[in-house]
């Protein structure tokens, strides 16, 4: 490659990883696995190591790819946050090992220690204390400067709040989701129709930047700590020495170090953790060998990106081929049918793979997928199995070709795919793969708004076969409820009333509780307001439809199909015989003062609950968002109000306090 080429792909490859280091560090949404960012950077490092005329100071080998993301306070790292130098060869470690040898031989150094830990595949956070009490958290960031999350990382319960000694200290850990939570946060992610992360270190990081630190707090992370930054009153002399205090001071710190006296102990070190990696908590993308002596460290000193103190070994991911032998159709609970996999059985990364999730029809056409396949499988980010390539040339023309279902495959209800839909959905209202999240969206506040039919409660009476359709809940005996809980009277007898009381609602609680597609709470009271009953809206046209302000032409006929379902004819049935109201009241639509506004609630009211403060802002038609932005056009301010009272001020956003706010409702 001459000069005039290597400048050009120079650049290509350093906006390219601009791009795709955006993507990962700071959208949290990679486009690319690791390893082929990991190659990418590589082939960029050789080449400017061969055309020294083209190094920049602003290229990817020389800074960390990270940046603050907005929303969040700026951290200044007292000891910057640096990043490692990656080999993917164990002759690269032997070759690293030996450049450290040298160095100690030139410094009159012997037997130089080395302690080779497991590399966490997370997002990496500094955390200061003073006088032993919790006192900051940031993200890596660039290295140099980081996002202030010390709210979010408080909400982790393996970080200590106070040590067991009163010293100033600042650590730093890899925050993380463990394999088998990462698993059941896809899997509710998918039953509730949200984009998949795409491995358990995106969901870690865009769970720890989360705005809104309620939100981290539902999240499942985890901690390991690996490193002292910075301490005030005690010397070590060797990184082990370091970590075995950090967790005499209560922190957790990570499991896997193995000491070594040599390369040939790293060596085993490495393959022990490779072999071991499919057995861990937590998933890895590699082994740190780090120099032990401090003092040592000091003299080989770092780069501005990375320490030559240290080192990561990569692991390459690993592909086996296997047979597709079928593809079989799950409905999930909101109706999405998600085609699967069945695979010959085959282990990769340790643990046998039989099936896997293909996603959807796009995806099969993407790769060109027929039933009898030879296929790729790999582990994307150690985690998710997936078939990554088809083997074509293998294929002996009895393979066949996969066509999405026409009808659900539980109920035999019509499919449908809408267009900019990458899904193919069951319509039917009572399938028996849909029921349980069709049953939690009928009783919740938004809809028909039954107080005490929770999901538990929902859970067991369909355990127990009481409720095995919508309907059935308005069948339900005291007796029956009661049965639920020890001295379940007085609950019971709370449940039936709320049930009851649900049968008066207004015709638009009804039409946004029967979850018809695309169709919220806004266009409920919409069609309400237009049909004045549920018979007038079941006969009405998509032309009709399509009429009405704010009723498009997808929403019209996602409304015309559901109200043909035989299934919906049959449940609205059930519910006029158990006499739920199928009209509108009169009065109840014609306020709509805080239509098209967005309130969001912080701190504590002293004349309202929170619940009966957002049903009154709903109920004149305005909407309740969870954080606070340049859309949010008030903020309902209480006792304590915290950071979003403090957001809404610097954005300027309208503040209301309680007396403000009794004051609109008037």
């Amino acid at each position: 490659m001459d000069k005039k080429q290597a400048k050009k792909r120079i650049e290509e490859l350093r906006s390219l990883l601009e791009y795709h280091a955006k993507k990962y560090y700071d959208e949290d949404k990679p486009e690319i696995s690791d390893f082929e960012y990991d190659m990418l950077m590589v082939e960029l490092r050789n080449l400017e190591k061969e055309n020294p005329e083209f190094q920049s100071e602003d290229s990817l080998t020389q800074k960390v790819g990270g940046h603050v993301k907005e929303g969040f306070s700026k951290v200044t790292h007292e000891v910057p946050l640096q990043s490692l130098q990656d080999v993917f060869s164990i002759s690269e470690v032997k070759e690293y090992i030996k450049k450290i040898e040298q160095k100690a031989k030139e410094n009159n150094i012997e037997n130089v220690k080395y302690v080779v830990e497991t590399k966490i595949d997370g997002l990496s956070a500094a955390i200061e204390y003073k006088q032993g009490k919790f006192v900051k958290g940031a993200t890596r960031g660039n290295g140099l400067v980081g996002e202030d999350v010390t709210e979010n990382l408080k909400t982790l319960k393996t970080i200590p709040q106070v040590l067991k000694d009163k010293i100033d200290i600042i650590v730093r850990g890899e925050v993380f989701i463990a394999k088998d939570e990462f698993e059941k946060m896809n899997q509710e992610r998918e039953e509730n129709e949200e984009e998949l992360f795409a491995n358990a270190r995106n969901a870690a990081a865009g769970s720890l930047r989360q705005l809104d630190s309620s939100i981290t707090k539902k999240r499942p992370l985890d901690i390991y700590i690996f490193n002292v930054q910075k301490i005030k009153g005690k010397e070590f002399s060797s990184h082990f020495e370091e970590l075995e205090y950090l967790e005499n001071l209560g922190f957790n710190v990570n499991p896997v170090r193995i000491y070594c006296n040599n390369f040939e102990e790293i060596e085993k070190a490495i393959e022990k953790i490779g072999e071991e990696r499919e057995n861990l908590s937590f998933g890895i993308d590699g082994a740190v060998i780090k120099v032990d002596d401090l003092n040592f460290r000091e003299i080989l000193g770092t780069t501005a990106k990375t320490p030559r103190w240290a080192v990561a070994y990569k692991y390459p991911p690993e592909k086996k081929e296997t047979i597709l032998k079928d593809i079989i159709c799950q409905v999930g609970r909101t109706g999405v049918i998600t085609p699967m996999a069945i695979l010959e059985p085959i282990k990769v990364a340790g643990s046998t793979i039989s099936k896997t999730t293909l996603h959807n029809e796009d995806f099969i056409k993407e790769k060109e997928l027929r039933i009898g396949d030879t296929v790729v499988i790999q582990k994307a980010g150690d985690v998710i199995p997936e078939i990554v390539e088809v083997k074509k040339e293998k294929r002996t023309g009895k393979e066949i070709k996969f066509e999405m279902p026409k009808v659900c495959p539980v109920c035999g209800a019509q499919t449908i795919r809408e267009e900019g839909e990458a899904a193919t959905r069951c319509t039917g209202i009572e399938c028996p793969a849909k029921l349980f999240r069709n049953l939690v969206h009928f009783v919740s506040r938004e809809a028909m708004n039954i107080d005490g039919l929770g999901e538990n409660i929902i859970g067991q009476l369909m355990e127990r076969k009481l409720i095995q359709n919508i309907a059935d809940i308005y069948t339900l005996k005291l007796e029956d409820i009661e049965s639920l809980k020890k001295n379940g009277k007085k609950f019971a007898k709370n449940l039936e009333d709320s049930i009851n009381k649900s049968k008066g609602n207004d015709l638009y609680r009804l039409i946004a509780a029967l979850g018809i597609r695309h169709v919220g709470s806004k266009a409920s009271k919409i069609l309400a307001k237009e049909y004045k009953t549920i018979e007038n809206l079941s006969n009405a046209s998509v032309e009709e439809l399509s009429k009405i302000n704010d009723i498009g032409e997808i929403m019209a006929n996602s409304i015309r199909d559901f109200f043909l379902s035989e299934q919906t004819k049959d449940l609205l049935e059930k519910l006029k015989s158990s006499g739920v109201n199928m009209r509108v009241l009169e009065g109840e639509l014609d306020d709509n003062r805080f239509e098209g506004k967005t309130f969001v609630l912080t701190g504590s009211l002293e004349n309202y609950t929170r619940k009966e403060a957002e049903d009154i802002i709903e109920k004149f038609g305005g909407n309740i968002s969870s954080s606070v932005s340049k859309k949010t056009n008030y903020v309902l301010a209480g006792e304590d109000a915290g950071s979003k009272l403090v957001k809404a001020q610097n954005l300027g956003v309208t503040i209301l306090s309680e007396e403000e706010f009794r004051k609109m409702i008037k």
